[in-house]
């Protein structure tokens, strides 16, 4: 895998060069010097993406059930009113 990298000026005029190197690698695109943006091909991206699931689905994830956590108890104490 190719990690190539553009500044927004040069992906900006030459969008066609970084969706070829996107077949490759990811590309990264700098603002001011710094990454701003990547850009991946379809296949990659939806390898990364994973299949979408619900709260539930992932909330029992496989191997969870192998984790000990018992939380402590906590008390709260509140002061009694003084209406008076």
């Amino acid at each position: 895998m190719t990690v190539t990298t553009f500044t927004s000026r040069e992906f900006n005029q030459n969008l066609a060069r970084a969706k070829r190197a996107a077949k490759s690698g990811p590309v990264i695109v700098t603002d001011r010097g710094r990454p701003a943006h990547v850009l991946l091909g379809i296949d990659d991206y939806r390898r990364l993406a994973g299949k979408p699931r619900n709260l539930a689905e992932a909330l029992s994830m496989a191997g969870l059930a192998d984790i000990d956590f018992e939380p402590a108890r906590v008390r709260i104490d509140s002061p009694a009113a003084d209406l008076s």
